[in-house]
This record gives C-alpha cells, sequence and structure tokens, in this order.
C-alpha cells in the first residue's frame, strides 16, 4: 500500500482500514487484537461498562473477533460483531466457533456510520481503536446511540491527538494506523455527548500507546533487515515510511501530544 499526495476520500479510509487489518502484515505488526493494551485492556472497559451475563454487547469495528471473544469469555455477556470487511467477518466467525462460543459470539458485517440493526437492540456497544478512524463521527456515535437501549452503555478506546500532526504522519497511512484524524479527549467527549451519550468517564492509558509504538518500532526493524535478506516481501508496501511514522509516532507521546484513553458514557 503507498501514500496517495492528496486528502484520502472516507471511502478509501474505510475500505483500506478494514482490508489492511484482514492482512497478515497488521498482525504481525501489532498481533491480534489491533490496539494498545491488548485485551487487557478490553478487560479494563468491560469493567468499566459493568458487562455481566445479562448484557446483549456490539462491538463496532470488531476484527479478527479477539476482543469480542474475551469480553464473552471474561464476562458470559452475548456479543454481536460488526464490521466493514467480510474477510475479518469470516474469520471472527470461524475463531468464535474454534473457541466454543458460537452461541455467545457472531459476527456480521456493516458499517459503523449505518449499523444494521434495529433502535434499542444492545445493552451495551463497545468500540476500540477505530473511533478515530471514522470519518463521520458524529454519524457514528448517534449510529452507537441508536442502537442502544435507554440507559445503556456505550465505551470507546481511543488514540487521543493535542495538535497538528508533523507532515510524516499526515495521508492514507496515519489514517490506518489510527493517527489521521485522531481527537482529543474533550472532541470525543463532546461527539458523544452530542449524539446523546452523556456522564462520560474518562481513563487515561498512554502507557499502553507507549507499549505499542515501541512493539511495532521494534517489528518494523526487524521486518527491514528480512525484506533485505529477500526473507519476506511485501508487495507494494513502503517500510521505510512505515518506520519513519513509528518513530515520529513516538516522539509525539513523549512530547504528550498523542495518548490512548478509554471512555464510557450512558445513553440517555
Amino acid at each position: 500500500m503507498t501514500e496517495s499526495s492528496s486528502a484520502p476520500t472516507p471511502e478509501a479510509i474505510k475500505s483500506c482500514c478494514a482490508n489492511l487489518y484482514a492482512s497478515d502484515v497488521a498482525r504481525m505488526l501489532v498481533g491480534e487484537s489491533f490496539h494498545p493494551g491488548g485485551v487487557a485492556l478490553t478487560g479494563r472497559l468491560g469493567e468499566l461498562m459493568e458487562l455481566s451475563s445479562q448484557h446483549h454487547v456490539l462491538d463496532v469495528a470488531s476484527g479478527l473477533g479477539t476482543s469480542a471473544i474475551h469480553l464473552a469469555q471474561r464476562f458470559a455477556c452475548r456479543v454481536t460483531g460488526v464490521d466493514l470487511s467480510s474477510q475479518n467477518v469470516d474469520r471472527a466467525n470461524a475463531a468464535a466457533a474454534a473457541a466454543g462460543l458460537s452461541e455467545l459470539v457472531s459476527f456480521v458485517p456493516g458499517d459503523a456510520e449505518g449499523l444494521p440493526f434495529a433502535d434499542g437492540s444492545f445493552d451495551a456497544v463497545v468500540c476500540e481503536c477505530a473511533f478515530c478512524t471514522f470519518p463521520a463521527k458524529e454519524t457514528a456515535a448517534a449510529e452507537m446511540r441508536r442502537v442502544l437501549r435507554r440507559g445503556g452503555t456505550a465505551g470507546i478506546s481511543d488514540l487521543t491527538r493535542n495538535r497538528n500532526l508533523p507532515p510524516e504522519l499526515g495521508g492514507l497511512l496515519a489514517w490506518i494506523a489510527c493517527l489521521g484524524d485522531a481527537g482529543s479527549v474533550a472532541s470525543y467527549k463532546s461527539q458523544l455527548e452530542g449524539a446523546g451519550l452523556v456522564s462520560v468517564v474518562v481513563e487515561n492509558h498512554d502507557d499502553a500507546l507507549v507499549e505499542m509504538v515501541e512493539n511495532v518500532r521494534v517489528k518494523l526493524m526487524a521486518a527491514s533487515v528480512m525484506l533485505a535478506l529477500k526473507k519476506v516481501d511485501w508487495a507494494g508496501g513502503d517500510w521505510r515510511s512505515a518506520r519513519d511514522m513509528a518513530a515520529s509516532a513516538m516522539r509525539e507521546i513523549r512530547q504528550g501530544n498523542l495518548g490512548y484513553s478509554i471512555l464510557v458514557a450512558t445513553r440517555i
């Protein structure tokens, strides 16, 4: 995948993100959970939302199903995942079956900005490290609120950004890495509240982002060596840009510009 010099369209962003998250390269770089903190932070999100066996949870942008499966195992809740990539949906359903959780966990294709569910279908909605990539965040927040029952909870964990990014963190590659349109905690809070999701609780987890970016940086260095030795191939990939982006992201984290937070809100 290469970057474009022009601003990516919403359709390109959503399609490319979904396709990359289904790839072997993405799993090599960030593992199966695709977000800082892994399933441990997923569990923390579930704790803050007070999930239980009485809840039917929607996992928006569910990827390969790692978080949904973990929530079902940890809290005995029923989970439905929705993802733009049909390949992700197929793999996630296979993973749920392999875990013996097909009766509790299932996945369907769909767009976060137009969820394929009736009003009030869920007791809780989670969205991990994906809200920041949605081109129409207000629409996505409104959809999360719409499918929640009254009194239900919505929880997101996501990258936060406090000022403009340097040029090397622009373009489509940065969108896919959850950097391109990340907002501040205040902006996410405002978008949730604007959709009717209130009493927002915020918990900071910047350390999880530091650990993830450092792991990706090390893996990119190793992958570059393997590529030079012709041990691996990434057709169309730009390893140098990816390495530069990881290094720049780490600088931004250390300067307090990039972070990672959980936000939990309630539907009124």
